[in-house]
């Protein structure tokens, strides 16, 4: 049995994925047929997407078994009435590896005040100045999915006290789990530096505002690579001039690119990266999709798949 497999993520992606995936799909034993240009939609078996793909209405894709996102938010197509078929997020570890490299490379910069050398070498020799240890060093991850728990166990490797906050109760092993409303207040309580790899979700939208940045203690840095909505940006900023955030480090913002004119570039205490933490990586995001064309070809569970309820 061939299945068919139409790669609506875009034309630039096109010429790296269609290699990857026949790769991928072969070592599993697949017979698959790649489009990436609109064929009979009634014919498609699985949809590979991406949120600038040129599918507004699933409707048609009656025989669709799954819609296999190769990002790993899909809060721009979950939303979508039209969409009854399974969707499926990336998990890549590729993508988790990047999002570990660069959380703890940030999270050591601020630790280790490494700035001050890189930027400020005036001639002033000033040894006597030295940062804490990591364990004198606490850190707050809030979302605890694949990539939250990723970098929070890195992080509690490098010996950082590590507690980690999600919207239910987890438990992950070195880590002190938090839930609910409560154990947000303490989470934040314990953040010398805080990490959001939430989803962006209704509940999640600006939940770093005013009242929860009052809530973390004087001088402790912000870390943003999840989604820029979580941030409340006018209460960042303030926050940041009142000296509570001592520097914030953002990847990614409510519109992007950011805007030239936008206050973070210009501020003093905050880093702007255009949205590299992390990304998907072909080889093994390759990997991921052909598995679930395998398991839904064999009739198992896909794996990845989003609770629309949840939006995630």
């Amino acid at each position: 049995m061939t299945a068919n497999v139409y790669f609506a993520a875009g034309a630039d992606l096109w010429p790296d994925y269609r290699t990857a995936l026949q790769s991928s799909c072969a070592r599993l034993g697949l017979d698959v047929v790649l489009a990436d240009t609109a064929p009979d939609p009634a014919a498609v078996d699985y949809i590979v997407h991406a949120p600038n793909a040129p599918i507004a209405d699933f409707t048609p894709f009656t025989r669709c078994k799954a819609v296999l996102s190769l990002w790993a938010g899909v809060e721009r197509i979950a939303p979508n009435p039209t969409l009854t078929q399974p969707l499926c997020r990336m998990v890549d570890s590729g993508l988790t590896e990047g999002m570990v490299e660069w959380v703890t490379g940030h999270a050591l910069r601020h630790h280790l005040g490494m700035d001050a050398h890189i930027l400020g070498q005036d001639g002033v020799w000033r040894g006597a100045v030295k940062p804490p240890l990591a364990r004198d060093r606490r850190v707050t991850v809030l979302g605890l999915g694949e990539l939250g728990t990723a970098c929070a166990r890195a992080l509690a490797a490098l010996n950082f006290p590590v507690t980690g906050w999600s919207r239910t109760e987890k438990r992950i092993d070195g880590i002190a789990c938090l839930c609910g409303e409560d154990g947000l207040q303490e989470a934040l309580a314990r953040a010398d530096i805080l990490v959001t790899l939430l989803p962006r979700t209704a509940a999640t939208e600006n939940l770093m505002n005013a009242d929860r940045f009052a809530r973390m203690p004087m001088g402790s840095f912000l870390i943003n690579p999840g989604r820029g909505p979580l941030i409340d940006d006018e209460a960042l900023l303030a926050a940041l001039d009142a000296g509570r955030i001592a520097h914030a480090t953002l990847d990614v913002f409510r519109v992007e690119p950011l805007p030239p004119a936008h206050p973070f570039w210009a501020h003093p205490k905050v880093t702007v990266t255009p949205h590299v933490a992390a990304d998907t990586r072909t080889d093994t995001a390759a990997g991921v999709i052909a598995e679930n064309i395998r398991r839904g070809e064999a009739g198992e569970p896909f794996l990845f798949q989003v609770d629309r309820a949840l939006g995630y």
